[in-house]
C-alpha cells in the first residue's frame, strides 16, 4: 500500500495534467493546487503506512483519502464516457476499486492495532 500511495503521490508531481484534469470544477481554486495537496497527502499517508509505528494511523488516513479521491474518479468516468472502449473501462474500472481499496486500508489498520496490542 505504501508503495502504490508513494508512486501516484509523486506522479501528482511529476505528470500533474491527468490529475488536474478530474479535479472536480466544485472545488475552490486552482486544480494544480488540488493536484498538488493530495500529491502531497499521498506522499505522507505512504509514509505512515511504511514504518510500523505509525502504520495504524497512517492505515486510516489511507481509507479516508481512498474515499475522499472518489469523486475525482466519478468526474473521471463522466469526462471519459464518449472515449474508446479500452479508455472507458479503465476510468469506470476505477470507480468499483474504491472499495476494495478502503476494505485494504482498513484491514491493513486493524492488523497493525492487533500487532500495536501486544505485550
Amino acid at each position: 500500500m505504501a508503495r502504490m500511495l508513494g508512486g501516484s503521490g509523486a506522479l501528482h508531481f511529476l505528470a500533474p495534467e491527468p490529475f488536474d484534469a478530474i479535479v472536480p470544477r466544485a472545488l475552490p481554486g486552482s486544480p494544480r493546487t488540488w493536484t498538488y495537496l493530495s500529491g502531497a497527502a499521498e506522499l505522507a499517508v505512504a509514509a505512515a503506512v511504511a514504518l510500523p509505528r505509525t502504520r495504524r494511523a497512517g492505515a486510516l488516513a489511507a481509507a479516508g483519502l481512498f474515499a475522499a479521491v472518489f469523486p475525482a474518479n466519478i468526474k473521471m468516468a463522466r469526462d471519459w464516457r464518449h472515449r474508446p472502449a479500452p479508455l472507458k473501462a479503465i476510468a469506470y474500472g476505477r470507480l468499483p476499486l474504491q472499495l476494495p481499496m478502503v476494505a485494504w486500508a482498513l484491514h491493513t489498520a486493524h492488523a497493525a492495532g492487533r500487532r500495536d496490542a501486544r505485550p
